[in-house]
């Protein structure tokens, strides 16, 4: 669900399912048809982790180039060290939290949501995952030089809030109190 913050910014949807009816129809590696310094922000909940490792700095960096100067990239992902817990502690298929898809288990956050893989949507398998490290080193090898990665326990998530260029540290709070409520 898209954060209140951008509830008065125009948007522009994009997702490889068609069923979903997005503005534009794009695969995470080629975003060439949404333009060049095209958008102001990009808020990307639970994506990047259905392509493999190799291919996140790719998609990453045509995000980077589909946003403005001064845009703003916000993603969330699986927080693999807190599932890696629950599995340690035997706890694979008890469910964490219920979204509004349904029960998620750390074996859905792992794998990818058994419900919608069952329905035949394969592409929502989950390729990798991320600890803060790997966030990190993903955002660096697409050229962000300047972001910052949080932790959102209570969701078991990661979140990355990262731009082209420097921002001052108010902007930096600001965006993370109301893009992904820190």
């Amino acid at each position: 669900m898209l954060p209140a913050y951008f509830s008065s910014w125009e948007h522009l949807r994009v997702d490889i399912d068609a069923s979903v009816r997005p503005d534009i129809i794009a695969d995470l590696r080629d975003l060439s048809t949404v333009g060049t310094a095209a958008a102001d922000a990009i808020w990307g909940a639970h994506c990047i982790e259905h392509l493999y490792q190799f291919e996140v700095p790719g998609a990453l960096r045509q995000m980077r180039q589909v946003l403005k100067d001064d845009g703003i990239l916000i993603l969330i992902v699986p927080d693999l060290q807190k599932i890696g817990g629950l599995i340690a502690e035997d706890r694979m298929t008890e469910t964490m939290y219920v979204s509004a898809a349904g029960p998620i288990t750390p074996h859905d956050i792992l794998f990818g949501y058994g419900a919608a893989l069952a329905a035949g949507k394969e592409y929502m398998a989950h390729k990798t995952g991320f600890t803060p490290t790997s966030l990190a080193e993903s955002v660096k090898a697409a050229g962000f030089e300047h972001f910052v990665i949080l932790r959102r326990v209570e969701q078991c998530e990661l979140a990355v809030i990262a731009r082209k260029t420097a921002w001052s540290s108010d902007q930096l709070r600001q965006a993370q109190i109301e893009a992904i409520g820190l």
